[in-house]
């Protein structure tokens, strides 16, 4: 029990500070008398006497973690706090079901950007408020917050950073101590968070919507407060604006981080996955364009480009924000976006799907076997930016990429039981693990997931889970070894 106890002791500490959160959107509430404040004081209240019954209940059993604590510690965490985030909803919207609220803070914290609510505009601003802030507090990772912190508490924070941060080579620090890599990489995330809120601002938003929208872009979370999203400005700028910043959080945050330290580009053109991922990128949104124009999906070349870029952008850095019904294009557009989102991104970064590092590990695998075929006795390693990569970190993504593959089929095939048609609940599985949002048919960009029964709603409300996880931190749990002494 000790051991549960030292866990359930640092829960209730994060759930404690979790309270603090809320003083956001209560502030944008009174300030705006949105009528919306006695949500936020009783959330407060339950959330602040939760942590901290918790925290006196479990004190006494603190110790210090375990690698295996930080995993369970980080599904607790990322479980836990969405429960909390709800009470909010559940206060200010009665007909909303727990399910509903649920699904929506889970997608929100994972920076996924399903949603089940509708009539956006007509909300109070600090209920969007509220939502767009849980995205971008889950972008980064609410685990590498709390180990800038929990040192200051007496615990050490390397099993949950080990446990939490995406990326089959992340054991690597970008500074001598913990705590200082977490600091920097909130750094990063802050400063551009406020360059983009201020461009924002710049290019025509107001002030809060320039926030909200700050907040969802370097999350590539893709909350809004209009139902329209971004089509609700009609600008070809902000959508500029959106674009470079999107592609700014999909590079690892760690790549900036050296970046700034050294206070020179050299780190973005020897990093090999963010290489690819511009590339990537480009490639598919000349594809697109070209494609759809051909088709004759628009009327001139200039608005087919535009909304390429912006959508396609979107969807490949997970984002899921929209300008147009992408999903009425000719089939092959968005079902290549949809591919896009499994593995664009750079690990490192607030991003879903397998990660750019992982495809590109996978990609020199099958090289390296087609050239062993060829050249049996050949000794031919794996490089990734010019470095040998162990066999050992090839094992673990081919282990992970057959893990991901099985879960992506058993959700959909779990959704199809249910009666869903194919092309929803394939989209929906995938967008959903792949922290998307939006995917296609019944839940494509125009629609929302409210369509969904609520088994389907906490199946995909669970795929949400384990994407941000990444797969293995969940289903580690689940493991005899696991739960053995």
């Amino acid at each position: 029990m000790g051991r549960f106890a030292t866990v359930l002791n640092l829960l209730s500490v994060v759930v404690a500070i979790f309270a603090l959160a809320m003083l956001l959107p209560l502030a944008v509430s009174l300030t705006l008398e949105d009528g919306a404040e006695g949500a936020y004081d009783l959330a407060i209240l339950i959330t602040g006497v939760a942590g901290f019954l918790g925290w006196v209940v479990t004190r006494g059993g603190r110790r210090e973690l375990q690698p295996r604590d930080g995993f369970l510690f980080v599904v607790l965490v990322w479980s836990v706090l969405p429960a909390f985030a709800t009470v909010p909803l559940l206060v200010y919207l009665p007909g909303l079901s727990f399910t509903d609220a649920y699904f929506e803070t889970m997608s929100a914290l994972t920076a996924t950007g399903a949603t089940v609510l509708s009539g956006l505009d007509g909300l109070p601003p600090s209920i969007n408020v509220w939502r767009c802030m849980l995205q971008w507090v889950g972008g980064m990772g609410i685990i590498v917050l709390a180990v800038a912190i929990l040192p200051l508490l007496g615990v050490g924070g390397r099993q949950l950073l080990k446990a939490e941060t995406p990326g089959p080579m992340k054991e690597q620090q970008l500074t001598p101590r913990i705590a200082q890599t977490a600091k920097g990489l909130w750094l990063v995330y802050l400063l551009l968070t406020v360059l983009c809120g201020l461009s924002y601002a710049w290019a025509g938003m107001d002030g809060l919507d320039a926030m909200m929208h700050a907040f969802t872009t370097v999350a590539l979370g893709g909350f809004s407060s209009h139902d329209a999203s971004f089509a609700y400005w009609n600008s070809a700028l902000i959508e500029a604006l959106a674009v470079v910043f999107m592609l700014a959080a999909g590079v690892s945050f760690g790549t900036h981080f050296v970046a700034l330290r050294r206070v020179s580009l050299r780190p973005y053109r020897f990093d090999a996955e963010a290489r690819a991922f511009f590339s990537v990128c480009g490639a598919s949104v000349a594809l697109v364009a070209g494609y759809i124009f051909l088709h004759g999906a628009h009327d001139n070349f200039p608005t087919t480009a535009r909304y390429a870029l912006f959508n396609v952008v979107s969807v490949a850095t997970t984002t899921g924000y929209s300008t147009t019904d992408y999903a009425v294009w000719p089939l092959f557009a968005p079902l290549w976006m949809l591919m896009l989102s499994t593995f664009s991104t750079c690990s490192g970064s607030a991003g879903g799907g397998i990660k750019m590092m992982r495809a590109l590990l996978m990609f020199q695998q099958a090289l390296r076997e087609m050239m062993r075929i060829v050249h049996p006795r050949a000794l031919i390693p794996v490089k990734l930016g010019g470095q040998v990569v162990e066999n050992n970190i090839i094992f673990a993504v081919l282990a992970y990429m057959l893990v991901y593959g099985a879960t992506l089929t058993l959700i959909t095939m779990l959704l199809t039981a249910t009666q869903l048609d194919f092309m929803t609940a394939f989209s929906a599985a995938a967008a959903c693990l792949n922290n998307l949002g939006p995917g296609l048919g019944e839940v494509g960009p125009t629609s929302t997931y409210a369509v969904l029964d609520d088994f389907q709603t906490w199946v995909c409300t669970f795929a949400m889970l384990l994407g941000r996880l990444e797969l293995m931190t969940v289903f580690v749990l689940l493991t005899p070894a696991f739960w053995r002494r």
